[in-house]
This record gives C-alpha cells, structure tokens and sequence, in this order.
C-alpha cells in the first residue's frame, strides 16, 4: 500500500522549486533589459527568443515526462539540475544574442525535468494517491519563488551584473537543487523504471482511460490545462500594460502586488480546508475564478477597488490551478505513466502560454483594451466549460468500474 509522503521530502523539493522557478523564469524579467542593452538588441528581440524557447520545451515535455517513469523522477531530476546549470552557464558566457537564444533554449528542455511536473511526479512515486495533500504543500512553499527571487536577482544584476546573476544561479541549481534530488533519489524505494506492482496500486477513480465512456477524458483535461495556461500567461506577463491601458497607471504596483500573495493565500486555504473537495470541484473553482476576475475588471475600470478584486481573485485561480496541474490527473487516471501524462499537459500549457502575451498584445493594439479585456473574458469561460464536462464522464466512466469483491469471511 501507499505510505504518505515524508514532510522532509516536500520541504526538500520545495526548496528545489523555489531556486527552480527563480532562477530559470522570475529572474528573466528582471535581467531582460540588461542583456538586450549588452547585445545590442531590442527588448522584443530577447522576449521573442523567450517565447521560442518555451516553444522548444514544450515540445520537449512529453519526452521528458516518459524518462520520469522510466528511469524514477527524482533521478531525473538530478540529471535536469545538471543540465540547467550547465545552460545557465552558456548563457552567462554568451557572446551574442544567439548563442545566448540557443543556450536558453537549451535550458528550457533542461527545465522540464527540473520543474513541477517533475516534481509533482517525485511525490506520486513516493505517495501514490496520497500525495494529493502533498502536491498542496509543496505548491505554498514554491509560491515564494517570486518573492525571493525578484529582490534577490535585481541586487545581484547591480552588484555583479547579469552574467554573473546567472553564474550564481547555475551554482545554486548544482550546490542546492543537486544534492537535494540526489537525497530524494535515495529515498524513493520506487524501481528505476518508475512502475509500480499492480496488486499494490490503488484503481484510478474512473474507468481506464481506453474505456469507450472515458475516451474523451484526457483530451478534455488536456485542452482545459492548455486553455488556462494561455490565459494566466496572457494576463500575468501583460498585466502591467493592461492596466495602464485602463488608465489606472497610478495604482498598477499596488493592484499587482496582490497577485503573488492571493497565490499563496489560495494554497494555503486549499490546504486547510481543500481535503473535503474533489480534485474536479478544485478544477472547476479554480476555472471560475478567472472569466470572473476579469469580468470585474472590465465592468469597473477605471475604479481602484475593482481592480484590486481583479488581481486577488485572478492571484486565487493561479494558486489553485497549480495545485490541480497535479492532483486532477492523479484523482482521475492514478499513479501509472503520471509523468508521462504531466509531460503531455505540460507540453500543451506551455506552449499555449509562450504564444499568449503577444496574442494580447496584438488583440490590444488591433482592437483596443476594452474590446480585448471582453473577448479573452469569453475565453477564460472555455477551460471552466471543459471541466464541467470532465463531470458526467467520470459518473459514467465509474459506473462501468467492476463492484469491489467482498473481504473474505475471518
């Protein structure tokens, strides 16, 4: 049977993931001027070379996440820091924008064995379908990421520059991330090839996925992940610009430091009071969450308290949504090929979101804000849309579950 997830292992991965996403994505926004200014190259220039990377790893998550039930996700993951910090070298080395493009892309591939789904896959082979609660815990202490990085990076980029901002990265990723992923290896008593014995893995809570009244369900799942990730993507990266367009240029700071605390506030209260929830109710909460924030914004701009209940509500879905990006696919397929599946959502949620904030940016420069804010409002409904139809095939799909035999007479 399962046994719960050591807290010491979601302590240590959350540390990983803070260092991770800091600084592999938080710290790029700050140094981005930087790097333009030292090679000549406009900022569009060096946020387009982002966009193609984060084009490349998708592409190169599905792969990734085969290795992680191949060969153990924790194992894995000692090989992504490797690789990121080796990325993160070649870019701090870089002689031009290319080669700085190339190693970036590089890096982006690295990440994707370095990162959530990686992770979340780590708690699954140590937990089984107790690592629910897990995956919660883990995204609060991940949450931080931003807080930290942001002012630990801008003091960095003025004291030694970006190059070395990113030398000391790619140092943290081998002298923190490293031996943490290597501990954790250790720990899984999960065999390298990342299954586990059948007698002794709990039934998903549906139907086999090839089940005819299930067949639709990963494709639904898939496209709601994707769906949503273009509108977070849309929305954070072009948050500042949207609210300046909404004349509201005076409070943007004040609106938009709420977004990363509504985020941690949003696990911490899942965490709390989340276990009497569904991983399908949290889907669908979370989905809400977002046509409604933006809802509010479009109907009360240019007012400042709407604008704040934009940017806590849309903080509270972004929170959440990380939490269900592991624990929905958990809750309806189980534990066999999880990261082989976190690998294809991951695929699909980023590179919809590599495309998102110029498609906003584009909408908003073709059709005005207004107009934007209202149509992305009717595209923030079509992720909700999809898991509420997760619904009834789930009903379906479980009916057509064998009963459970009874226990044998003592």
């Amino acid at each position: 049977m399962s046994k719960p997830v050591p807290a010491s292992a979601v302590w240590a991965l959350g540390i990983t993931q803070i260092v991770g996403y800091g600084s592999l994505y938080y710290s790029f926004s700050v140094l981005a001027p930087a790097i333009g200014d030292s090679f000549g190259l406009s900022a569009e220039w060096i946020f387009g070379a982002l966009t193609v990377a984060l084009l490349i790893g998708g592409l190169a998550a599905p792969w990734s996440g085969r290795m992680l039930d191949r060969f153990g996700a924790a194992r894995s993951m000692s090989l992504g820091s490797l690789l990121v910090s080796g990325f993160l070298l070649l870019m701090a080395i870089a002689p031009n924008g290319m080669f700085f493009a190339l190693a970036m892309a590089g890096m982006e591939i690295a990440s994707t064995l370095a990162l959530y789904a990686a992770a979340f896959a780590v708690l699954v082979q140590l937990g089984g379908r107790k690592a629910q609660a897990s995956i919660t815990h883990l995204t609060l202490i991940a949450g931080f990421a931003s807080t930290l990085f942001w002012p630990v990076t801008a003091w960095l980029e003025d004291q030694i520059g970006w190059r070395g901002s990113y030398v000391v990265f790619a140092a943290m990723n081998v002298l923190v991330c490293l031996p943490l992923h290597l501990w954790l290896g250790r720990l899984s008593n999960r065999p390298a090839h990342g299954l586990s014995d059948a007698a002794t893995t709990p039934p998903p809570a549906i139907a086999p996925s090839d089940h005819p009244k299930s067949k639709w369900l990963f494709p639904l799942v898939l496209v709601g992940f994707a769906l949503q990730g273009l509108v977070l993507a849309a929305v954070t990266l072009q948050m500042l610009p949207l609210l300046q367009a909404l004349d509201l240029g005076t409070h943007v700071l004040l609106i938009s430091s709420i977004f990363g605390p509504a985020q941690v506030l949003a696990r911490l209260v899942n965490m709390v009071f989340g276990g009497r929830l569904r991983p399908t109710a949290l889907a669908i909460i979370a989905a809400a969450t977002l046509p409604l924030a933006l809802l509010l914004l479009a109907v009360s701009a240019p007012a400042l308290a709407g604008a704040m209940a934009f940017a806590l509500l849309f903080g509270l879905g972004s929170g959440l949504t990380s939490i269900i990006s592991g624990s929905l696919p958990l809750h309806l397929f189980g534990q066999h090929n999880y990261g082989a599946r976190q690998g294809l959502i991951s695929a699909a949620r980023q590179m919809a979101a590599a495309t998102a904030p110029f498609a906003m940016a584009l909408a908003i420069g073709q059709f005005g804000v207004s107009a934007t804010l209202w149509s992305w409002t009717a595209l923030a409904l079509l992720p909700m849309a999809c898991f509420i139809l997760i619904l009834p095939i789930t009903r379906r799909a479980a009916s057509a579950l064998p009963d459970p035999k009874p226990a044998p007479a003592e």
